[in-house]
């Protein structure tokens, strides 16, 4: 008896390796993306078109080592920010399985360039959101922070805690759960993104557990519908999610899309949904709200589900 439990032991230890290795392999067909990757990206809507196109901010580009096993933190932010007088609101990134913030650089500066601050890391294994957190930790330093002479930093009383955001994709997904409902700062989050996020059977495997149902903020789940399914989160596992957050939510599939693409395929959607989220972007709000949301009339979209 103790040898078939070993064996089976063995057998699922396996699996979940296997699992592992084949969800870094989809998701990561090439080392990172390039400045026009949304080039190819297509839409269905007029609002997802008009929130895939750059903002009206430039950029600028801020790195520091981190002592930490994610190697530093690597910041987009508006550029006016180092001479305007106002705050900034923020999101912060959850990496997939493998993945580092390095590879996604330029989405980081798509997303400041619409007035975001946007702080990612080298995290490769995202799941418990601990790079999540201490990214809003070191946040809360730079936003104090004054050199020895006196001189504020640039980031000094510029970011604006009241607006923070978070987004992941596939493990990042999981980790993006956990940052809103088991961190020290879960609180300090308005809103979430979760792209593809590890459906709960896959991730328990992994050893990657999370709560959906200690969510209490809006969120967008997003997954697709294409090479061999997402099986990573099948319709079946997205509604499971769905079905067990509480507050507002929206849960859409992409058609024709892979597991990988969900990374950035529906970019104009994210931004738009963060932009009403944290900014405030009536027209923005449009795509989302209302029995004439845009989303709802997208053919690129399907199995659609919202409560409000």
């Amino acid at each position: 008896m103790k040898r078939v439990l070993k064996i089976i032991g063995i057998i699922l230890l396996v699996i979940v390796v296997l699992i592992a290795v084949f969800i870094y392999w989809i998701t990561h067909t090439d080392s990172s993306l390039k400045d026009n990757y949304r080039d190819s990206i297509e839409t269905g809507g007029s609002i997802e078109a008009v929130y895939l196109e750059d903002g009206s901010y430039a950029t600028s580009y801020y790195e520091q080592t981190a002592v930490q096993v994610f190697e530093k933190y690597e910041i987009s932010y508006p550029t006016e920010m180092e001479t305007e007088d106002k705050t900034y609101p923020v999101i912060v990134i959850c990496n997939g399985t493998g993945w580092k913030g390095s590879y996604s650089k330029a989405q980081q500066q798509f997303y400041a360039s619409y007035g975001f601050i946007v702080i990612a890391t080298e995290e490769t294994y995202s799941w418990n959101a601990f790079g999540a957190e201490m990214c809003i930790r070191y946040l809360e330093l730079l936003n104090e922070y004054v050199d020895d002479d006196g001189v504020p930093g640039i980031f000094y009383q510029k970011i604006d805690f009241d607006n923070v955001g978070i987004i992941g994709h596939s493990q990042g997904g999981v980790g993006v759960i956990n940052a809103i409902t088991n961190t020290d700062h879960k609180d300090i989050y308005k809103t979430a993104v979760a792209l593809s996020p590890t459906n709960y059977e896959l991730a328990v495997a992994c050893q990657w557990p999370y709560d959906a149902t200690q969510i209490n903020i809006p969120i967008l789940l997003v997954s697709g519908v294409g090479g061999g399914d997402d099986w990573v989160v099948t319709l079946e596992g997205l509604t499971e999610i769905y079905e067990q957050i509480p507050g507002d939510k929206i849960m859409v599939r992409r058609s024709n899309t892979a597991h990988g693409s969900t990374n950035t395929s529906e970019d104009g959607y994210v931004m738009a949904w963060f932009m009403w989220q944290l900014q405030g972007d009536e027209e923005a709000a449009k795509a989302f709200v209302g029995d004439d949301a845009e989303i709802l009339n997208n053919s690129l979209y399907q199995d659609i589900g919202k409560n409000f």
